[in-house]
Protein backbone atom coordinates (compact mmCIF):
# COMPACT_ATOMS: atom_id res chain seq x y z
CA UNK A 1 0.00 0.00 0.00
CA UNK A 2 2.82 2.63 0.93
CA UNK A 3 4.54 1.88 -2.16
CA UNK A 4 1.51 2.34 -4.28
CA UNK A 5 0.68 5.72 -2.54
CA UNK A 6 4.21 6.77 -3.06
CA UNK A 7 4.25 5.85 -6.72
CA UNK A 8 1.16 7.49 -7.21
CA UNK A 9 2.34 10.81 -6.03
CA UNK A 10 5.89 10.32 -7.72
CA UNK A 11 3.99 10.05 -11.15
CA UNK A 12 1.78 12.89 -10.84
CA UNK A 13 4.62 14.87 -9.66
CA UNK A 14 3.10 16.66 -6.83
CA UNK A 15 5.49 16.62 -4.33
CA UNK A 16 8.66 18.19 -2.76
CA UNK A 17 11.84 16.00 -4.02
CA UNK A 18 13.99 16.01 -0.74
CA UNK A 19 11.50 15.54 1.41
CA UNK A 20 9.49 12.38 -0.60
CA UNK A 21 13.21 11.48 -0.48
CA UNK A 22 13.17 11.77 3.69
CA UNK A 23 10.04 9.82 3.51
CA UNK A 24 10.70 7.13 1.48
CA UNK A 25 14.37 6.30 3.80
CA UNK A 26 11.39 6.20 6.31
CA UNK A 27 9.32 3.70 4.93
CA UNK A 28 12.53 1.59 4.25
CA UNK A 29 14.02 1.57 7.55
CA UNK A 30 10.44 0.52 8.90
CA UNK A 31 10.08 -2.26 6.74
CA UNK A 32 7.27 -0.47 4.64
CA UNK A 33 8.82 -0.74 1.69
CA UNK A 34 11.90 -3.01 -0.01
CA UNK A 35 14.89 -2.24 -1.17
CA UNK A 36 13.79 -2.91 -5.11
CA UNK A 37 10.70 -0.65 -3.80
CA UNK A 38 13.04 2.11 -2.62
CA UNK A 39 15.75 1.81 -6.10
CA UNK A 40 12.73 1.97 -7.83
CA UNK A 41 11.19 5.21 -6.23
CA UNK A 42 14.48 7.15 -6.15
CA UNK A 43 15.19 6.40 -9.67
CA UNK A 44 11.91 7.71 -10.72
CA UNK A 45 12.73 11.06 -8.56
CA UNK A 46 15.95 11.60 -9.69
CA UNK A 47 14.54 10.90 -13.47
CA UNK A 48 12.30 13.55 -12.92
CA UNK A 49 14.40 16.33 -11.71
Amino acid sequence: MTYTYCKSIIERGNYDAQEMKDKLDVFLLNNRITDEQYTELTQMIDAAV
